[in-house]
């Protein structure tokens, strides 16, 4: 019976001595950092040791630790990611000068951009407003390369169709 909070908390105990080494292992050949990995993993039996009742009630606390611990490792990758490129996306230039533009080039190329898919317009707004690379981008949107490229091809040829047709309304909002 784990109805006692210290049966909980032994619990978490045995399946740290049974799991830790294993889920470090399998958390290191994904993010490629052994630190990460152990960070991520000690993370995970934190937020166990946070409600040791509900641990204790899972049926596979094993595959529970390991989808924490991936989550808090994308995490910290996107926080990472982030910070990067903040000092190149928060330039007071680029911002006056972006929200400035009110050319009607502009509008209507925002307006399209709008349109397409997220994953489409993600890559576009990444690469071409932000400037960085396609495996940056592939980084920060957690894709691959391949899959960049295809994103960026398909919205560009999204843009031009979108931006040749007339405008329905005949004005931008």
């Amino acid at each position: 019976m784990r109805d006692s909070p210290a049966d909980a908390d032994d619990a978490i105990g045995q399946v740290y001595a049974a799991c830790y080494r294993r889920l470090v292992v399998q958390l290191y050949a994904v993010v490629g950092d052994v630190g990460e990995a152990q960070e991520s993993v000690q993370e995970a039996f934190v937020r166990a040791l946070l409600t040791p009742q509900r641990f204790a009630e899972l049926d596979s606390p094993e595959a529970w630790l390991r989808r924490v611990a991936l989550n808090i490792a994308r995490s910290r990758h996107r926080r990472r990611i982030l910070a990067r490129l903040l000092p190149r996306l928060a330039t007071p230039v680029d911002a006056e000068r972006l929200m400035a533009d009110t050319s009607a080039e502009h509008l209507a190329l925002m307006q399209a951009l709008r349109e397409l898919p997220d994953g489409q317009r993600h890559a576009i707004a990444l690469h071409y407003l932000a400037d960085l690379p396609v495996a940056e981008v592939a980084d920060a949107l957690g894709v691959t390369e391949g899959t960049v490229k295809s994103r960026l091809s398909r919205g560009r040829a999204a843009l031009a169709d979108l931006l040749a047709a007339p405008s329905s309304t005949g004005s931008l909002p």
